[in-house]
């Protein structure tokens, strides 16, 4: 069947679709099985939406997508409603960067809302990229890479967090590298490696003195950072095993420059692998 003929039967199916959710709110479709009139009309725009896709009409298809989003979210089937909002995303992505954003952001509320942070940091990637390359609006990549970030370095709790953190490295390494071409932000490329840096140091000492080798590389400006000198002072703290050198460096590093929850979490985590360490940096 060739395109045209796929688009047509696509809008045969929306137009039976509409006619069920129509029926399905009246009075007497409402008594008479009005739930399966909206699971039918679902599973048509989800057809339809990949009748559209075959025909390249990624507009169409979106449309279908959020159609079925939508009324899937009327009936509380909230997965099903934010794994059409990803689709209608994907689909709008080659037509319309903008629609693709609002459908991926609708699917990262219902995500965040469940508990599915993981899955919502993958979301937010892919906006980061579409800001990126697509819209090049470098501000609002990072304001996403940041958000994926923060989901992949998990909460206290989160005992699978070890596993996220060489995500959260990737994504600091990625926003650093956007941040340093850019001449108004890369004043800030210093600190998404400094932040990349810490995730490696809590997985592997080694991982971290490379990275901070390569960091400087990357970005001479790094090297002079006070957040580069610092790291280099807890590696060797570490490395010696000095608990009072690697508390004493933090301490001075902070009485100059505040260090956020995030980053003081991240340095106890640190320190407590020292031997007989006392856990905290007082």
């Amino acid at each position: 069947m060739d395109n045209s003929g796929k688009e047509k039967e696509a809008m045969q199916l929306i137009a039976e679709a509409d006619k069920k959710v129509k029926s399905s709110g009246s009075f007497l479709g409402g008594m008479f099985g009005g739930n399966h009139k909206v699971e039918d009309a679902c599973e048509m725009y989800a057809r339809a939406a990949n009748m559209f896709k075959m025909a390249k009409n990624w507009s169409a298809a979106g449309n279908a997508f959020c159609q079925a989003a939508r009324l899937h979210m009327q009936m509380q089937n909230k997965l099903d409603s934010a794994t059409s909002f990803v689709d209608a995303g994907n689909a709008y992505k080659k037509a319309d960067p903008h629609e693709a954003i609002n459908c991926l952001n609708a699917a990262i509320d219902i995500y965040t809302d469940m508990g599915r942070f993981t899955i919502a940091a993958k979301h937010h990637m892919t906006i980061a990229e579409i800001y990126e390359s697509e819209l090049v609006d470098i501000e609002k990549a990072i304001a996403h890479y940041e958000q994926a970030a923060d989901y992949y370095k998990g909460e206290e709790s989160n005992s699978a967090q070890l596993e996220q953190y060489p995500k959260a490295v990737e994504i600091f390494e990625q926003v650093a590298g956007s941040t340093m071409d850019n001449p108004l932000l890369k004043y800030n490329a210093k600190e998404y490696f400094w932040k990349a840096a810490l995730c490696h140091f809590i997985v592997d000492e080694l991982n971290a003195k490379l990275a901070v080798e390569k960091y400087e590389g990357m970005f001479p400006a790094f090297s002079d950072s006070r957040e580069c000198k610092l790291l280099k002072k807890l590696l060797e703290a570490h490395e010696e095993q000095n608990s009072e050198a690697f508390t004493e460096a933090v301490k001075e590093f902070d009485s100059i420059s505040r260090l956020d929850q995030w980053q003081t979490t991240m340095l106890l985590r640190i320190k407590k692998t020292i031997q007989g360490d006392s856990g905290d940096l007082k």
